[in-house]
């Protein structure tokens, strides 16, 4: 890996990268069902099946490209980006996707494309797919632009299910929207954790405890808010199974927050711990608030991390992948650590990283290190798109050779030690 790492690297395990699958695009997602069948999503539309061996089944399991937007095959941040098991999977078959799809007649002429939140049924049977007739659309919500569009979602321990939208694009949460940004703007969906119960109502119910359930001072699907485009959600299946959000930031920091009930965490105020002002003509910590519009605080993260600037031996990146805690057993000293990546080193070269978050015995911010993963140091590593967890705890990194949706050369790889 690249640079010397913080003190408190000498105390994480030499690890390295297993492949699980590969022939892949762009990798969003590896989710394992209850019998051990493993299904991966692919950001350009489809979701493809695992054999025992790795090896993609020819036939997708399903196939959203006939109602998803048409991917920008330079670059692209929308498609087909998450989907997650119901927690009764086994007896309902039920699956739940994010994708992006075209705008419809409820969205500004001048908008880029819609958000949609769908649930569906998962065929029984081999092989395996999903009944595109099922569509039963929970959530659809215009985004201004094609950039920050949030996507990944989890069931928490309530059963309820959570999901990050991001701010709506471009810079300084500006442009197409009200004065203040939408990550500070409770009447929209954007830049948000959305809570919603898909168990009861018609086509979803609101958590009574949401903190605007009510819908009268913001939207009642609304858990949290003040995020630019999370791009992480996960809860800890062990602890006290917090819910964690890795949010990317703009020029300046990456952040991973620990997020509750009605929390403000800051976007378009500040980036990471910095004050932001979103009017500045150049951009970059400023005057920003520290505090939101009805007077509460702006929550800190637990972790930020700068863009390649000094000092040279710290942590750094570009956009931040989000993780998970390690519950798992194959590597014991990574337990109760958050795991999680930075998407590349720049734009052009790949070579994203593993960093590993752990918590301090005093205070609130997080000790952070890059966790070291055996490779060949001679060329830039891959790009990582996402981070996917197994039944048991272990995780798996997915990867792309390109910085854009295009050829075979996504990979799934499990996260093993070394030695």
């Amino acid at each position: 890996m690249i640079g010397t790492l913080p003190a408190i690297s000498a105390e994480l395990p030499q690890t390295k990268l297993e492949v699980v699958t590969e022939g892949l695009t762009s990798p969003m997602a590896l989710v394992e069902l209850p019998d051990g069948a493993r299904i991966a999503v692919d950001q350009v539309g489809f979701i493809r099946a695992l054999g025992t061996d790795g090896k993609l089944a020819e036939e997708p399991v399903a196939d959203f490209t006939d109602r998803m937007i048409t991917i920008n095959r330079n670059y692209d941040e929308r498609g087909l980006l998450d989907l997650v098991l119901h927690p009764k999977f086994k007896s309902n078959r039920k699956v739940f996707v994010y994708y992006s799809a075209p705008k419809d007649s409820a969205v500004p002429s001048d908008w880029d494309s819609s958000s949609v939140v769908a649930e569906y049924t998962l065929k029984k049977g081999s092989p395996l797919k999903l009944d595109m007739a099922s569509e039963k659309v929970l959530l659809r919500f215009g985004h201004p632009f094609g950039n920050h569009n949030g996507g990944r979602m989890a069931f928490g321990p309530d059963g309820f299910l959570y999901i990050g939208s991001g701010d709506g694009g471009a810079a300084n949460d500006q442009g197409r929207r009200p004065p203040e940004g939408n990550g500070q703007n409770l009447q929209t969906l954007l830049g948000k954790i959305l809570r919603i119960d898909v168990d009861n109502g018609q086509p979803y119910g609101v958590p009574t405890d949401n903190p605007f359930a009510d819908g009268k001072s913001g939207r009642a699907e609304i858990f949290a808010y003040g995020f630019r485009n999370p791009w992480g959600v996960s809860f800890d299946r062990g602890g006290n199974h917090e819910l964690f959000v890795a949010d990317v930031g703009q020029n300046l920091f990456e952040e991973v927050d620990i997020v509750v009930k009605g929390g403000n965490y800051g976007w378009n105020l500040r980036e990471g711990f910095q004050p932001f002002d979103p009017k500045s003509a150049k951009p970059g910590p400023g005057t920003g608030a520290s505090k939101g519009s009805r007077g509460e605080p702006l929550l800190d993260p637990i972790v930020d991390y700068p863009h390649r600037t000094q000092p040279a031996t710290a942590v750094q990146g570009i956009s931040i992948t989000g993780g998970y805690v390690y519950r798992g057993k194959t590597i014991p000293s990574l337990v109760g650590r958050y795991v999680f990546a930075d998407w590349a080193r720049n734009q052009g070269v790949g070579d994203g990283r593993l960093l590993v978050a752990t918590r301090p015995t005093s205070g609130s911010k997080w000790d952070l290190a890059e966790l070291p993963v055996d490779r060949d140091s001679s060329k830039p590593g891959p790009y990582i798109t996402a981070l996917s967890e197994s039944r048991d705890g272990e995780l798996y990194v997915l990867i792309h050779d390109r910085g854009n949706p295009t050829g075979t050369g996504g990979k799934v790889m499990k996260l093993v030690p070394a030695k």
